[in-house]
């Protein structure tokens, strides 16, 4: 199954780093969501953790509103703390409220030192650097999802207990969310370095950015497996 495309910076920064966004968008976490063999007690530790997560990672998103230059720009970023405020931490506040967890208990959960470390990994490259350093950090999670859900949406068990988990990432609004992003991306990227971009002399340290974000999603997958 053909990929999305989500524009040429993050398939130009996807590409820097083959291994490690196979053993992130591979991972056995997700196997385990499309074959169904994922622990219950892992996804749900996930969850939680997750829901910490989208807390910082919706500020990260807010910053992006601070650090841009065009009016675009800021409309897609609010855009996405939109849709990861009122549509993806839904979800999770409707699975764990189904185990018997409700949102107050997610907001106030122990954040796990992978969290911590990819959540102020993001937070510090948009406080320390510019706009595209915090894109390029935010955007392994953003892609890494719309992948996995793509991918996960036609190859799954029809009997997996994680379907709606993976139809969220699949559907139209967060594709299209993605692919909006994407086009940003692009944009921002080429106003700034121009259209031959990898050749700027910051090509690399937007892809050591993306590299070591995407990194930080293989340990937090490791631990939803480690807290079953």
């Amino acid at each position: 199954m053909s990929t999305p495309d989500y524009g040429r910076v993050f398939a130009a920064l996807r590409d820097g780093c083959p291994e490690q966004w196979q053993a992130y968008t591979s991972h056995a976490f997700v196997e385990g969501l499309g074959d169904g063999s994922l622990p219950a007690a892992s996804f749900q530790h996930y969850l939680i953790q997750d829901y910490v997560f989208l807390v910082h990672f919706s500020r990260a998103w807010s910053l992006g509103v601070i650090k841009a230059e065009t009016r675009e720009e800021m409309q897609v970023c609010a855009a996405t703390v939109n849709a990861l405020i009122n549509h993806e931490m839904a979800l999770h506040v409707k699975t764990c409220a189904a185990a018997g967890i409700d949102e107050a208990a997610l907001f106030n959960a122990r954040e796990e030192v992978a969290n911590l470390a990819y959540t102020r990994y993001v937070m510090d490259a948009g406080l320390q650097g510019d706009f595209l350093d915090l894109i390029a950090a935010l955007a392994p999670c953003c892609f890494g999802y719309g992948e996995i859900g793509h991918r996960l949406a036609g190859a799954a068990a029809p009997d997996t207990p994680y379907a709606e988990w993976i139809a969220t990432y699949a559907g139209a609004d967060y594709q299209d969310v993605m692919k909006s992003v994407g086009e940003m991306f692009d944009a921002a990227v080429i106003r700034r370095l121009g259209a031959d971009f990898r050749a700027s002399p910051r090509w690399e340290k937007l892809q050591a950015r993306f590299t070591t974000a995407t990194e930080l999603e293989v340990g937090f997958w490791d631990m939803g497996l480690n807290g079953a």
